[in-house]
């Protein structure tokens, strides 16, 4: 059996604050310790569950944050940036299934560090007209790419989000929201051990089988109009309004397309990860 783990850190037990996840922060290298105990609790209840190869995708920020010494030495690290798939890299369908270790929730929400993709450049997405962040979107593209979502870890917020996306995935609350920058942390043990026994269990149940629509489509909504300038010049893209553009087609295609105007919005835009 094997398993693949995208693991973002703004939902990673006991970190809060920008200051804990990003790397000038004064708590960014107690924020890496606390992001491998998750990711390794993650792993001891693959294996558990007879997991023959784990592959571990560093999907937060610089994608540099996990340090390969910490890392339990079973698992397989992809680490650095650029990745073609981003948060989905190394993704196909020879994987059984997928796990979110460390998610946040959607732009708009009061879960802890809650965004999009890129802090306060994108206010809101809809896959076809749901409303979406990094949850959803993982969600559907890894089924499209041949692998379910089964286990989410985060704050109640983003597993309250992933709930409603897909109740069939099983999610660990490991701290609940109390504001954006403000948590009731979870007992670090008690978190870990529930991460752990999660993972065992949804992958010695029955998997899923992955299921996508043919074609679906993409609507994001920039806080700044000359984003969406610039991409109403790239083919297959399509504007509707001053703010917003969409692009329709299959998921995977839908995804890399998206990949793309993130790249021309972080040329456009100077604008840190968190206000």
């Amino acid at each position: 059996m094997r398993i693949y783990l995208s693991v973002d850190m703004e939902g990673i037990t006991g970190l809060v604050d920008a200051q804990d996840v990003q790397p000038a922060g004064r708590d960014y290298e107690h924020g890496r310790l606390m992001m491998a105990e998750d990711v390794n609790a993650a792993i001891r209840g693959a294996l558990a569950a007879g997991a023959t190869d784990v592959l571990v995708n560093d999907a937060h920020g610089p994608m540099r944050n996990l340090r390969s010494d910490m890392l339990h030495p079973a698992a397989r690290l992809i680490r650095g940036k650029p990745k073609a798939m981003g948060m989905l890299e190394g993704l196909d369908d020879s994987f059984d299934a997928a796990l979110c270790i460390g998610f946040h929730s959607r732009a708009g929400t009061s879960g802890v560090l809650s965004h999009s993709f890129m802090g306060h450049e994108i206010e809101d997405i809809w896959l076809d007209e749901h409303p979406v962040g990094e949850i959803g979107l993982t969600h559907a593209t890894a089924a499209a790419l041949g692998a379910p979502v089964v286990l989410l870890s985060g704050d109640d917020t983003a597993c309250a989000e992933m709930a409603k996306w897909d109740p069939d995935v099983r999610t660990v609350p490991v701290k609940y929201a109390r504001g954006r920058f403000a948590a009731e942390l979870r007992p670090l043990a008690e978190a870990r051990e529930a991460i752990e026994t999660a993972a065992t269990a949804c992958l010695t149940s029955e998997l899923p089988t992955p299921s996508a629509p043919g074609t679906t489509t993409l609507a994001v909504r920039w806080q700044s109009a000359s984003v969406a300038d610039a991409l109403r010049e790239l083919p297959g893209v399509t504007g509707r309004d001053d703010r917003t553009v969409e692009i329709s087609g299959p998921v995977v295609d839908v995804y890399r397309q998206f990949r793309v105007w993130m790249n021309v919005a972080g040329a456009l835009s100077n604008q840190p990860p968190y206000c």
